[in-house]
């Protein structure tokens, strides 16, 4: 599995611009070959000294396989939301993490570190 993070700080930092990037999201993200899991929502209101508050849409789509990712890249609707909504953006970052199935036996032990 794949997970798909992304973080998307906009230019207008105002809630209705917010709004409108997470319907974006709802319209051209969701419903790809091979989805999982589907979420999109904006900064909490959490402001902790460990919250990292630097963005106003966080997407996160969790992916069958990289073959599913790699898919839905390409994909016209994912295109076309990026060809709407990329103006909109300040900074975007994003975060692919392969994950361990907690139930699986076959990777039981198994770790993998990012390096930096």
């Amino acid at each position: 599995m794949l997970s798909h993070t992304v973080y998307f700080l906009l230019k207008d930092r105002s809630a209705p611009a917010a709004a409108a990037l997470v319907a974006g999201c709802r319209t051209h993200l969701t419903g790809h070959p091979g989805t999982l899991w589907f979420a999109v929502g904006t900064c909490s209101e959490y402001d902790r000294h460990v919250n990292d508050r630097d963005y106003d849409v966080a997407l996160e789509i969790v992916f069958d396989s990289h073959q599913s990712h790699d898919n839905y890249q390409t994909a016209d609707r994912h295109n076309l939301f990026i060809a709407e909504h990329s103006p909109t953006w300040a900074r975007v970052r994003v975060f692919d993490t392969d994950l361990v199935d907690f139930h699986s036996q076959a990777v039981a032990g198994s770790s993998k570190q990012c390096t930096p």
